[in-house]
């Protein structure tokens, strides 16, 4: 019966750290007295994380482009290694270094973030998705 317990428990403590939904940036969702948003709290951390991806998907840009220009970039660390996902871009229209900068920055940020607050994560590789033009503007498949 405890090993029945015990592995709920840590199966469901890995299923939250690998379903962590984003925090929400709008204040009206912050209830008086929470954390939301604090630095040194893991909700101001995780903030801090979605503010530098933010960044990244203002440098990236998708109009512009062939499909043969269109490329996949990968986006954070999971816990377990690997990118959480992939944003399109099209390398035409994009500064490439600064975006690949700035998703550096990021990748750091949730691998100590991960690190601080001991997460997990599964480890399964995700692949880049296919990325094509659609009237111009680069979209995953």
């Amino acid at each position: 019966m405890l090993k029945r317990i015990v592995t709920t428990f840590f199966f469901c403590g890995v299923a939250s750290a690998c379903t962590q939904a984003p925090i929400s940036a709008n204040p009206a969702d912050d209830s008086p007295g929470s954390n939301r948003g604090v630095a040194g709290t893991q909700d101001g951390d995780w903030s801090a994380i979605l503010k530098l991806e933010d960044e990244a998907k203002v440098i990236a840009k998708i109009s512009g482009c062939a499909t043969s220009e269109c490329r996949a970039a990968p986006v954070g660390s999971r816990a377990c290694g690997g990118p959480r996902y992939y944003i399109p871009y099209c390398a035409k229209t994009t500064d490439s270094v600064t975006l690949y900068r700035k998703l550096d920055e990021v990748a750091k940020a949730e691998q100590s973030y991960n690190k601080k607050y001991n997460l997990a994560s599964t480890c399964e590789f995700r692949m880049p998705p296919t990325v094509e033009a659609v009237g111009g503007s680069c979209v995953a498949r």
